[in-house]
């Protein structure tokens, strides 16, 4: 506000005194343009620098804890389509190892879209192969195993099934529970 007062007397003065130089005005918009970019500038990099702080602080905090390992079988020996156990708990801000393994002689999905969204992933670990990033569903071909580490950040109820055709239609489903 009190740069535009500023202008709105420069221009006054412009106006009533014939002989201002136009130069002397032009360079003190260039002054008021000048210092309100620098300003601009300094607010922006400052919250800017401030987020990645922020986060980089909470992902080593949450790394140096240790992870709680829950273990989760797609399918069995008998072949028999189903999650052991199909219902799975979570809190918010633990960090958790998900074993999967497939000992059945079938390929099965571990999906749960809505349940990926709603977490963290560290990373998942399969063989000598590390993935990370976001990560939406898990295919174990048999004999297989993975290495799902994360972090639950948003509660709720989410749903898990195996998409290959027939699988969740003979049962093979889970609900997945974070709470805070």
């Amino acid at each position: 506000m009190k740069l535009y007062k500023n202008l709105y007397k420069i221009s006054i003065l412009l106006l009533t005194f014939p002989t201002f130089q136009l130069r002397t005005f032009f360079n003190l918009l260039k002054f008021f343009r000048r210092n309100l970019v620098i300003l601009t500038l300094f607010f922006c990099l400052h919250f800017i620098n401030a987020t990645p702080a922020v986060a980089a602080n909470l992902s080593s905090d949450l790394l140096k804890q240790p992870a709680t390992e829950i273990k989760v079988s797609l399918g069995n020996a008998a072949n028999e389509l189903k999650f052991e156990p199909n219902h799975l708990e979570f809190e918010t801000g633990k960090r958790y190892n998900l074993r999967l393994t497939n000992s059945s002689q079938l390929k099965h999905y571990f999906t749960a879209k809505d349940f990926a969204d709603a977490i963290w992933t560290q990373k998942v670990e399969a063989g000598k192969v590390e993935i990370k990033g976001a990560i939406h569903e898990v295919e174990l071909k048999p004999g297989a195993e993975a290495e799902w580490v994360f972090v639950p950040l948003k509660s709720g109820n989410y749903s898990l099934r195996c998409p290959i055709a027939g699988h969740t239609e003979a049962g093979m489903i889970g609900e997945i529970v974070i709470s805070n």
